[in-house]
């Protein structure tokens, strides 16, 4: 009964609103010592535990890197680098990375671009140089209109171009799932139909976003759908 020791520091830790990796490291290392194992043992436990999970660190390891970026100007080498190209639209670019995002995801890179290390330092002031190209000066309202955007063109590229992989996450999850009921399919069959369904979601933000490109033109308020 001692090993329970370790859920009661969990609940005391957390009325008194201590630190929760501290209060689960102290609740694990007493639920070792109270099932009589060495502090060795317990630190070799923390250590492959943090080895096979190590990715999830990775993010930790990347913002840094993206800040230190950004205060050196990577944001304003962006912008001037749209700047040059002449012609150059907000639709044509982001649809250009939508493309991107999807091949990557759908051969497994799902982390090679994102919101943290893609979209906020590079892709969202790209697309904000390339709307002040085609409407002059952008109002807060439409700044963060094209932040959205850019935003949401990863989402979807990531989303739909995923499940083009077969050992994706949620290609396993339906697997799974449809063998409970007596349905077995192969994970190769639930990619390969995956894939009209990347297409037309392609083509269906590609349309939107040369629905924005014209607004933009116009100079018109944003459209609700």
């Amino acid at each position: 009964m001692w090993v329970l020791l370790g859920i009661a520091i969990i609940v005391a830790g957390f009325l008194l609103r201590f630190h929760p990796l501290l209060v689960i490291l102290a609740s694990a290392i007493v639920t070792g010592i109270a099932a009589g194992l060495d502090l060795l043992t317990i630190l070799a436990a923390f250590g492959k535990a943090f080895n096979e999970a190590r990715y999830v660190s990775i993010i930790w390891i990347v913002l840094p890197v993206v800040g230190l970026l950004e205060a050196y100007g990577l944001q304003e080498r962006a912008r001037g680098l749209i700047a040059k190209m002449r012609g150059a639209t907000v639709g044509q670019f982001l649809t250009g990375y939508m493309l991107l995002r999807q091949g990557l995801a759908a051969v497994g890179l799902t982390s090679v671009a994102g919101h943290a290390q893609t979209v906020r330092p590079l892709v969202a002031p790209i697309a904000e140089a390339a709307a002040e190209a085609q409407a002059g000066a952008l109002d807060d309202h439409r700044r963060e209109e094209v932040k959205a955007w850019a935003a949401a063109t990863d989402n979807i590229g990531l989303f739909f171009g995923e499940d083009i992989f077969l050992a994706i996450g949620s290609i396993l999850l339906i697997k799974g799932l449809l063998e409970q009921y007596g349905i077995s399919l192969e994970p190769l069959h639930l990619s390969v139909w995956a894939i009209p369904t990347a297409i037309a979601a392609f083509l269906i933000h590609g349309f939107r976003l040369w629905r924005l490109d014209r607004r933009l033109r116009r100079g018109a308020p944003e459209d609700p759908a």
